[in-house]
């Protein structure tokens, strides 16, 4: 994102909305800005709109690096994730972990 202008001006707006700098409409929302960000009617377009053809394109980690999709809510990123591993070949797996030190003297 160093010296990228679009991610500049997202940042600034995101700033600004956070900042409380942003107009409300008179339903209470924000309306933001169309360059803001991809507007999308369901999880899954926004997901064709952000990843076209991620089945292919997954191993491309520059490509993966270039795409985000932010939400608010952990359950919605929980549910965007697991629709775009659905979409990868293969099998999924989950690997499971405790963050949690055994004895003191391993800390």
């Amino acid at each position: 994102m160093l010296q990228d202008p679009s991610a500049e001006t997202f940042s600034k707006q995101l700033l600004d909305i956070g900042d409380g700098k942003v107009a409300i409409d008179e339903t209470g929302y924000v309306k933001l800005p169309t360059d803001f960000c991809t507007i999308a009617d369901s999880q899954d377009t926004l997901i064709e709109q952000i990843f076209p053809d991620v089945h292919t394109q997954y191993i491309n980690h520059e490509w993966l690096a270039e795409r985000a999709i932010l939400a608010a809510k952990n359950v919605d990123v929980d549910n965007l994730n697991l629709k775009i591993q659905m979409l990868l070949p293969g099998n999924l797996v989950s690997y499971k972990s405790i963050d949690t030190v055994c004895d003191d003297s391993e800390a």
